[in-house]
């Protein structure tokens, strides 16, 4: 008879400790996907943050460019064609 409470015993205790390892599964589990939704979301903050700057960076570059046409175009032309004598002549050995 004590073989038998003993092993009923054990198969108790073995139910018992498969239900823990079950719930700390699920909850391993919850906070695995609690961990990757925050990472997701701040990679998605920094990306958005990231295009913003761009797109202010370059709308301040368009409007920097344009006012210097704008006030001084001889300048701005000599460049342009410095630039452009520049990029012909780097594909023409010296």
């Amino acid at each position: 008879m004590a073989e038998t409470r003993s092993t009923a015993d054990l198969d108790r205790a073995l139910k018992d400790m498969k239900n823990n390892v079950r719930g700390v599964a699920k909850d391993v589990k919850g906070a695995a996907n609690d961990v990757y939704g925050q990472a997701r979301d701040s990679a998605t903050q920094v990306a958005d943050s990231a295009a913003e700057a761009f797109s202010d960076t370059v709308s301040s570059f368009e409007r920097a460019l344009r006012r210097t046409i704008e006030t001084q175009p001889y300048t701005t032309l000599l460049i342009g064609i410095g630039i452009g004598w520049l990029l012909g002549r780097s594909h023409r050995p010296f």
